[in-house]
């Protein structure tokens, strides 16, 4: 038994079937409406993906006549797959881009806009595990008041879902529990832990489902570092009230609560150069789109009768680990539409504040988004639903495909093109590939990054059709300022991101499982011997090239690689430097969420400390 704090913590069982799902067996819920067929969406998916595919086509028709003056190897047919996958990527986050600027600039509209459907009896979910108590009863107290002075006939319930193992946690959840529902006692808030962390995330949500998932019609699904405005919970039940083929319609969470340089970069990205890749993301995917786990609501029936996680078909019976994906999947093969709704503004997460702890948590995902490429042959999958599976698992195979052809193109760059391919192919033969110039090896670099780099300019100049104001991001000058840093700090951690996401996938081929521990999110303290443990491996290989290329062995195009990799620990000291303490640099990189909060936000900070001080003081709160 996983064991349960008794009433009354919780209300009365309100039980609801749950069945597991049976993926080589196609599933259809007869009590889904049926999505309705967008004729638009396909256009939008034509304009996104028939750029991607004819640019990689002209750029590998370019590399193959290329190749072919000498005469195509078995290396060579190698090399130009890793560069059509790889480039294809890169291609079509562009071109989603272009469709989301599009969108805007047509302000088309979106699914269930202007309807009303009927009045919702609302679950605010909220996992937890190992978490600091006073801020997630601090984000749980910003929602309810701002829910409770928001005029709506919806109704809400706040749920905290505890699996916290430790037993300190544990007692100051309950106090915070005890506390904020005497603070707020009109409210409808409701604690349970579970002894026993059975199945992690997932399997907290389904005892939740079994047991109370009957007195809901819809659960909004929070993580511990989740935080939603009043508009942006009501907006998303008016969306599924309103339409209801709608299985599941997901947010997008922008970022709050940005500290530390590394914390600002991946803030300052998401907020400017977001919006137009998420609205091109929804206009393609339509009724195919996908879940990440968080900050969306979920038709609660729906979700029980069909998509109940079934276990890994390895021989081990392993855990679902990515759980998100495939949950979205399954809605959309049993005939409920999966929706993103990327304009519902005031939709917040936290991130990881250092690039150690960032990596720690990348490391996780890449376990369960490589455990997707198993699940493709699942029977009655949406092609989409496919397409998300595999962009989870390419997001991280592409790293170890860069890191290949870096390795091979560094060689070749310096003539070395002989050994490349005896050592290869085994091939024992001279190879006359044509001379990869000092030019054309900076053409090619030069034509990458602004592959990379365009959604980034793209975003950055039409912040004003996303609803941002200049005099929000701190003024033209800093703007200018913002976007240029990031750019410049993106590239110099992204070598290190590629080795360590290299490691990450060679983990999980090796079969080297990595501890789904608790997130640090508040950043973890790291010293520089600790970092020089963490970061060996790319230092020596940074340190490596540069030596290379000092002896004419490594081409010259790999310096800015070589530097980043060599630089790569104190690049992970610069990543933890807190910002806010410093007044000079305290609006660098600034967003709206910085410089111009809104309430949600301010109010969510202030029962922060409240909750803080509250536990701290150890203020005593009877049991009701």
């Amino acid at each position: 038994m996983d064991g349960v704090t008794p009433p009354p913590t919780m209300p009365p069982e309100m039980p609801l079937a749950r069945p597991i799902q049976v993926l080589n067996k196609p599933h259809r819920d007869e009590t889904a409406p049926g999505a309705v067929d967008q004729a638009m969406t396909r256009w939008w998916r034509l304009f996104a993906f028939a750029p991607a595919i004819l640019i990689t086509f002209v750029v590998i028709g370019l590399i193959v006549d290329w190749f072919a003056m000498a005469g195509l190897y078995p290396l060579e047919y190698a090399i130009i797959g890793l560069i059509t996958v790889t480039f294809f990527w890169i291609a079509l986050s562009l071109s989603t881009t272009l469709v989301g600027i599009s969108s805007l600039f047509l302000k088309t509209r979106q699914a269930a806009d202007g309807t009303v459907g009927a009045p919702q009896n609302v679950a605010l979910l909220v996992p937890v595990y190992n978490e600091a108590p006073s801020d997630v009863f601090g984000n749980a107290a910003a929602m309810m008041r701002a829910l409770g002075e928001y005029d709506t006939t919806h109704r809400y319930s706040l749920f905290i879902l505890s699996d916290t193992t430790d037993e300190g946690i544990a007692a100051l959840e309950q106090r915070a529990f005890y506390n904020l529902r005497n603070r707020l006692p009109d409210a409808n808030i409701f604690y349970r832990r579970r002894l026993l962390n059975i199945d992690r995330k997932v399997g907290n949500l389904a005892n939740w489902v079994e047991r109370w998932g009957g007195g809901y019609d819809a659960m909004l699904v929070l993580d511990a570092d989740s935080l939603m405005s009043g508009e942006a919970i009501v907006a998303l039940t008016d969306a599924l009230a309103a339409e209801p083929a709608a299985g599941l319609i997901q947010s997008f969470p922008t970022i709050f609560g940005a500290r530390t340089l590394f914390a600002r970069v991946q803030q300052f990205s998401n907020r400017v150069y977001g919006a137009p890749l998420a609205e091109g993301l929804s206009r393609w995917t339509d009724q195919e789109g996908n879940y990440w786990g968080h900050n969306a609501i979920i038709r609660t029936r729906a979700f029980a009768s069909c998509a109940g996680l079934p276990r890994m078909r390895n021989g081990k019976g392993d855990l679902i680990l990515s759980h998100d994906f495939v949950e979205a999947g399954l809605l959309r093969r049993a005939g409920w539409a999966v929706r993103f709704l990327p304009r519902v503004q005031g939709s917040y997460e936290e991130v990881p504040a250092t690039l150690i702890d960032y990596i720690l948590r990348d490391r996780r995902w890449c376990q369960g988004n490589l455990q997707h490429l198993s699940l493709l042959s699942s029977r009655g999958f949406h092609a989409m639903s496919r397409f998300h599976l595999i962009s989870g698992a390419m997001g991280y195979l592409m790293s170890p495909a860069w890191f290949t052809l870096l390795i091979i193109w560094a060689m070749v760059g310096e003539g070395k093109q002989d050994n490349v391919v005896r050592y290869f192919s085994g091939y024992d033969a001279q190879v006359n590939w044509p001379e990869m110039t000092m030019g054309n090896s900076l053409a090619i670099l030069v034509f990458m990054y602004a592959m990379l780099l365009a959604p980034k300019v793209l975003g950055a100049g039409v912040i004003h059709k996303a609803g941002l104001r200049l005099r929000d991001m701190g003024g033209i000058g800093q703007f200018l300022l913002s976007v240029s840093v990031e750019v410049i700090l993106s590239i110099a951690y992204a070598p290190v991101m590629m080795v360590q996401q290299t490691k990450a996938v060679l983990f999980k081929f090796l079969g080297i499982k990595v501890h789904w521990n608790p997130q640090n999110r508040r950043g973890g303290a790291y010293s520089w011997g600790d970092m020089a443990k963490f970061h060996w491996v790319e230092t020596l290989m940074g340190w490596a090239a540069l030596l290379g290329m000092a002896y004419g062995l490594v081409t010259l195009w790999l310096l800015p690689i070589a530097l980043s990799l060599a630089l790569a620990i104190p690049l992970s000291a610069l990543s933890g430097v807190d910002l806010s303490k410093r007044r000079w640099a305290a609006r660098y990189m600034g967003t709206p969420e910085i410089i111009n909060a809104p309430p949600i936000i301010r109010r969510a900070m202030v029962e922060r400390r409240h909750a803080a001080r509250a536990l701290e003081a150890g203020t005593q709160f009877p049991a009701e």
